[in-house]
């Protein structure tokens, strides 16, 4: 019989994990200025969250049968390095083409914390506590992208969006270091390289899994408000007046309110289960996002008008997504890290059409953000009427 796994510290969970939302985040407030510095429309600088978006879908439908077959920690430590070198190329870019490439490949190497931290949670673990786990970790990973936004705002505003990069070479070195002195290996039974055509095979297998195939829908519905949010919002701040700083600020509420949502459901997921947690945090969010559309639609528009309902809505995100995760992970739990993986490409997929639609369809006043997060919000609720029977 296999010994249990050696319980990895929480803080390098968190660490690991964080790297990831970040490197995204740090950059967003200063999207107005990457535009004019690189003489593109903002249309164009927005992109760089779409390919960011899509790197990290990409690199988790790798990521995940890597670790299955090689262990959790090589595959970090190779995928931190990946990301170093990005981070690199991203502040050197001399135009938008480079600095999309850097992008994508940034994302391919800090989505292995992502992915991987999960699928390390479910190795020692058992679904329920792993929920819990989860939450506890996201609620303390919210740090990332509540410093992300006003370190990006402060940095570009002193030495430019592209100190932001070289930044994230502040985070990755140290972490690269505490991954390879620190983390124990976790995987219990290597899985076997099944390749390019074995790995399409494993994801189709669980794609084939009707309870799998309904929670990643409800997974990247949610995903899908939340990017909805944040591809428009730097537009909408800068139309009506604000600078990247004030941006920032505002979105501090919505780290609390996510962490303060992830609180709960690592407090009362093993309590009340995983299905209700869900409907709880769904709900949330569905009427945060009908509230902003109402908010855009019949009353003034505000920074407070707008952030306001979005607080709501990262309240609900913080409670179901946690056991969103947690469920699709537990639906094969020998295959825990190429199902994160799947996951989570649906996730950040989702979420990169959702920013494509958002750019095509807001003019900066926020009622196509709203409208656009409503439907995301509604997709999930029925996506989870589905789930309900099969969890």
């Amino acid at each position: 019989m296999t010994p249990p796994a050696r319980k990895p510290a929480l803080w390098l969970l968190v660490a690991m994990t964080g790297i990831g939302p970040f490197t995204m985040q740090i950059l967003i407030p200063a999207l107005p200025r990457v535009a004019v510095d690189l003489g593109v429309p903002y249309a164009a600088a927005q992109l760089t969250l779409t390919l960011y978006l899509i790197g990290v879908a990409l690199g988790q439908l790798i990521y995940g049968p890597l670790a299955d077959r090689f262990g959790r920690k090589p595959v970090l430590l190779w995928s931190l390095l990946l990301y170093l070198i990005a981070s690199a190329l991203s502040a050197l870019a001399p135009d938008m083409t480079w600095l999309g490439i850097g992008r994508v490949a940034q994302a391919m190497g800090a989505c292995a914390g992502m992915v991987l931290g999960r699928a390390i949670i479910r190795d020692v673990w058992p679904r329920e506590e792993a929920a819990s786990r989860i939450g506890y970790v996201v609620m303390a990973m919210t740090i990332a992208p509540m410093v992300a936004p006003m370190a990006g705002a402060l940095i570009e505003e002193r030495f430019g969006w592209r100190a932001a990069m070289i930044a994230c070479l502040g985070f990755g070195v140290p972490l690269l270091l505490a991954i390879w002195r620190r983390l124990p290996e976790t995987l219990r039974e290597p899985q076997p390289l099944p390749g390019l055509r074995g790995m399409g095979m494993a994801y189709v297998s669980l794609l084939r899994l009707s309870a799998f195939r309904w929670i990643g829908a409800v997974g990247a519905a949610s995903t899908g408000v939340f990017f909805a949010f944040m591809a428009g919002a730097p537009q909408v701040v800068e139309h009506m007046g604000y600078s990247p700083r004030a941006y920032a600020t505002a979105f501090l509420a919505i780290s609390v309110s996510f962490a303060f949502g992830s609180m709960l459901a690592g407090r009362y997921s093993m309590r009340f289960g995983l299905v209700r947690m869900l409907s709880v945090g769904l709900w949330i969010t569905v009427l945060g996002a009908a509230a902003m559309l109402a908010v855009q639609l019949l009353l003034p528009h505000t920074l407070m008008g707008f952030f306001l309902p979005m607080t709501l809505v990262a309240l609900g995100n913080g409670l179901s997504l946690p056991n969103a995760v947690a469920a699709a992970i537990s639906v094969r739990p020998e295959r825990a890290g190429t199902a994160s993986g799947l996951l989570g490409a649906v996730q950040m997929g989702f979420g990169a059409l959702m920013t494509i639609v958002n750019g095509a369809v807001e003019t900066g006043s926020g009622v196509a953000t709203a409208l656009v997060m409503a439907a995301c919000g509604v997709m999930a609720h029925i996506a989870l009427s589905g789930a309900r029977r099969r969890l």
